[in-house]
């Protein structure tokens, strides 16, 4: 069987990856910081077709004052959808949280107290891994959302990834965000 190929980068709204007071993520066991270095992408974090579908373990530093909760996404923008494919939603990440271990199931072991995942493209709540067709490259957009609100309106383990975007996109004060490259 043929290993992905991964790549990533840290993108924080122009500042240098993990720099000093920027709002910074992390995937902290998927090599980043480097666009373009090649690794190879482990089966536990992704490779949904294929691998142990666990969720990456990610941390944050950073966040901009008055921050009260964050969302979370995984989106590839490459799925031949029209529209992407969501992977992963996490909303009501409490505010002094700032680390989610790998490994988070469908049903929220290991989520912080008050954290909601909610559904995917997959059609249920829960991370779903990536699963590109062969000979194709596809982007992971890994993407931290600090709110200005507590909790988001309106929002169960049932709402869309559209509405979960459109009220974090509305109480957003920044966000952070990691690109995964997955080649096959």
């Amino acid at each position: 069987m043929k290993h992905a190929v991964l790549a990533a980068t840290l993108l924080t709204l122009g500042a240098p990856a993990w720099a000093a007071g920027a709002f910074t993520l992390k995937a902290d066991d998927i090599p980043n910081g480097h666009f373009g270095k090649a690794q190879q992408l482990s089966a536990r974090y992704g490779l949904g077709c294929s691998g142990d579908n666990a969720s990456p373990a990610l941390s944050w530093r950073n966040a901009p004052k008055g921050t009260r909760s964050f969302v979370l996404t995984i989106h590839d923008p490459d799925a031949p959808t029209g529209v992407g494919w969501m992977h992963w939603v996490v909303a009501n990440i409490p505010a002094d949280v700032n680390h989610l271990p790998d490994g988070i199931t469908a049903e929220g072991d290991r989520l912080p107290a008050g954290a909601l995942q909610t559904r995917t493209d997959f059609g249920v709540p829960g991370y779903g891994g990536p699963c590109p067709p062969q000979g194709s490259r596809h982007r992971y957009v890994i993407t931290l959302t600090a709110l200005k609100i507590d909790r988001l309106p309106n929002i169960t383990a049932e709402a869309t990834p559209a509405m979960v975007g459109f009220f974090a996109n509305a109480n957003a004060l920044g966000k952070a965000k990691v690109v995964i490259m997955d080649q096959r």
